[in-house]
């Protein structure tokens, strides 16, 4: 609910801009929460942030067959994925609803939107919103999964890193970002265990991925399924 106000709140200026203007403003909200965070001491414990968060009170989920048996740690697992699915749920509902395709048309021609009578700022504002809800919600979930939070994870490189998992599986996908972000954290740990140079490896390999498939792995996958269907009429 708060990363929902406070994307109200960002988003309110940021949907005046386009493009890089957009991005820049956007980076530099995401900035002033950090330093504020950073430096906040009695709120969010300054550089040490907060560590050691508790899980949350599960025990309900005991009361269920099989898994009462689990540990708390299951627990909180088995409540990540349903929330995850539950998430996937809704925004595929989105997309196909009236609001997911005003923002299509949005997306693919704004000045068109606008001429046909659409408020392009104000749909854009509720986008936001929306991103930033969801946002919140992992957040949450990641807090608790790293039994902590710090104020690096808010740091612009951590909105870099969401960036590239949406443009690795393919942003104009709907599991693209999801692809992406499997993808890069097998990467990231894989290499992590060979080699102590693994940020240059790591990086090359990104490089490498981003200029074969420009349309995101999603995007070379959509691309060959067509291609052969293609083959096959002929």
């Amino acid at each position: 609910m708060l990363a929902g106000l406070l994307a109200l709140v960002f988003g309110f200026f940021c949907v005046r801009l386009t493009k890089i203007y957009f991005a820049m403003l956007t980076l530099a909200f995401a900035q002033i929460v950090w330093a504020i965070c950073f430096k906040w001491n009695d709120l969010t414990g300054g550089e040490q942030g907060m560590p050691e968060i508790p899980y949350p009170d599960l025990a309900w989920l005991e009361r269920l067959p099989l898994v009462g048996e689990l540990r708390t740690s299951d627990h909180f697992y088995l409540l990540t994925v349903v929330l995850v699915a539950l998430c996937f749920w809704l925004l595929r509902r989105v997309v196909g609803s009236p609001f997911g395709r005003i923002l299509t048309t949005i997306r693919e021609n704004p000045e068109r939107a606008e001429f046909i009578g659409v408020h392009v700022r104000r749909w854009e504002l509720l986008a936001f919103v929306l991103a930033g809800a969801f946002a919140g919600l992992a957040g949450g979930l990641f807090g608790i999964f790293n039994r902590g939070v710090f104020p690096d994870f808010i740091y612009w490189t951590k909105s870099s890193e969401v960036l590239i998992m949406a443009i690795l599986g393919g942003m104009g996908y709907f599991y693209g970002p999801a692809v992406g972000a499997l993808v890069l954290l097998v990467l990231n740990q894989q290499i992590t265990s060979y080699t102590e140079y693994w940020p240059f490896v790591l990086g090359s390999i990104l490089i490498v991925l981003l200029f074969a498939f420009p349309g995101g792995l999603v995007g070379a996958l959509d691309a060959g399924r067509r291609r052969l269907l293609r083959l096959g009429r002929a």
